[in-house]
């Protein structure tokens, strides 16, 4: 079992790091997103709960980025200089299985929803003064996918927190001053995760979902 429950404290851990950080004039920055989410077609893998079969399917997931949970982000970056930073940063992406597709491969319920989250640790490059009060930046980061799974049969349920395997983040955006601490901000940000996890009864499932986001957000300075 690869259940991991602290990783629910994930947006803790990036105020964290800020706040312990040592003070410096608006080298830390705080940042809080959602947007419009989706993911193409994955193939899933796996064994089936309590009867071992195979299963191999190609799903065409679901983002529904409004829908209760939203689809957010949270991210912390430390600016070394005027270009080069540093951070970490949250995503509570998520997917869902269309109802034909899931039926298709026997299951009652398949969908990452309460997080296929998303933890990495960044780098990022901006270039200020170079339109203006608009801010270009671009960034990357490497971590981990923690899924939320849920999946059902007709004789199990999985429903559990746990590590999916390794993510990356890609991220290219724009930035606008409000004020010398308030700015706010547009992106297009790419996720890959690689998912292998653990069903109830004895089932697996395997999955490399990939996901693209046009995000809208604000940022606090400090």
């Amino acid at each position: 079992m690869k259940t991991i429950l602290g990783a629910a404290l994930a947006p803790a851990l990036l105020i964290g790091t800020l706040a312990a950080a040592p003070a410096a004039a608006q080298d830390y920055e705080f940042s809080l997103y959602s947007g419009w989410q989706t993911a193409p077609h994955s193939r899933i893998r796996g064994e089936y709960p309590g009867t071992g079969a195979d299963f191999d399917e190609l799903i065409g997931w679901e983002g529904r980025s409004f829908e209760m949970p939203p689809y957010y982000g949270l991210r912390g970056t430390w600016w070394r200089n005027e270009q080069l930073g540093f951070g970490l940063e949250f995503t509570h992406t998520k997917v869902y299985a269309p109802e034909d597709e899931r039926e298709d491969a026997g299951f009652d319920s398949l969908e990452f929803t309460d997080g296929l989250n998303i933890l990495t640790a960044n780098a990022m490059y901006r270039w200020p003064d170079q339109w203006g009060t608009f801010t270009p930046y671009v960034g990357g980061g490497l971590g981990l996918s923690l899924p939320h799974v849920d999946v059902d049969t007709p004789d199990s349920d999985t429903y559990e927190l746990q590590i999916g395997g390794p993510a990356m983040r890609l991220t290219a955006g724009a930035s606008y001053d409000l004020t010398e601490r308030v700015s706010v901000f547009g992106e297009y940000q790419f996720t890959y995760s690689s998912n292998d996890v653990d069903l109830d009864d004895g089932g697996s499932l395997e999955t490399d979902i990939k996901t693209n986001a046009v995000n809208f957000g604000l940022t606090l300075k400090f």
